[in-house]
């Protein structure tokens, strides 16, 4: 066993893990997500079902896996991403009385699981930083008109930010170490 690994309870996923499938399945959203854009028909709609539904496991692991930061902020996180998820299917059956861009929603929780990410000691604050800044960019759907105008552009952070912490949990992961010890600080 390896120093920033402690062993789990039986029956318990070890942050490592939690990382590792958040990493997968943020993985799987992107993949998804792009064939939804360039398929046409019964296709793209099966694709982005797909994605949201990747997107709302990546939601419910980040939930477990920064509960130790803050478990209000990570309910609100993860209650704000579920939301938008739900935006895109209510928009396209037109359910929602208002018009709001489901972007806007991962803006927010970018912004909020940025913020876990700077408070937590498991997780490189660089990769804080991205996701702040990717859910700035989101945020400018906040506009439509200044979306159209910022477009492609106001994409690129959401794209690096979300891709960055993507490899990152895939590749590294979490220091479980530290994870258990703000788990026992919180």
């Amino acid at each position: 066993m390896r120093v920033d690994e402690v062993a789990e309870p039986k029956g318990q996923s070890s942050p490592r893990s939690l990382a590792k499938i958040a990493g997968v399945f943020y993985l799987l959203t992107f993949l998804t997500g792009i064939l939804a854009l360039v398929l046409r028909g019964p296709w793209s709609l099966a694709s982005g079902l797909t994605a949201g539904a990747c997107y709302i496991a990546v939601t419910l692991v980040f939930y477990r896996l920064f509960k130790p930061v803050s478990g209000s902020l990570s309910w609100l996180a993860a209650f704000i991403s579920l939301a938008g998820i739900a935006m895109g299917p209510l928009n396209l059956l037109h359910l929602i009385p208002f018009q709001i861009h489901s972007l806007v929603f991962f803006g927010f929780y970018c912004l909020l699981i940025g913020y876990l990410i700077l408070r937590s000691t498991f997780l490189p604050r660089a990769l804080g930083v991205l996701m702040v800044i990717a859910g700035l960019g989101w945020l400018t759907y906040l506009s439509p008109p200044l979306a159209r105008t910022l477009s492609p552009y106001n994409m690129i952070p959401g794209i690096v930010g979300e891709g960055v912490l993507t490899l990152w949990l895939l590749a590294v992961g979490v220091n479980v170490q530290r994870w258990n010890n703000q788990g026992d600080r919180s």
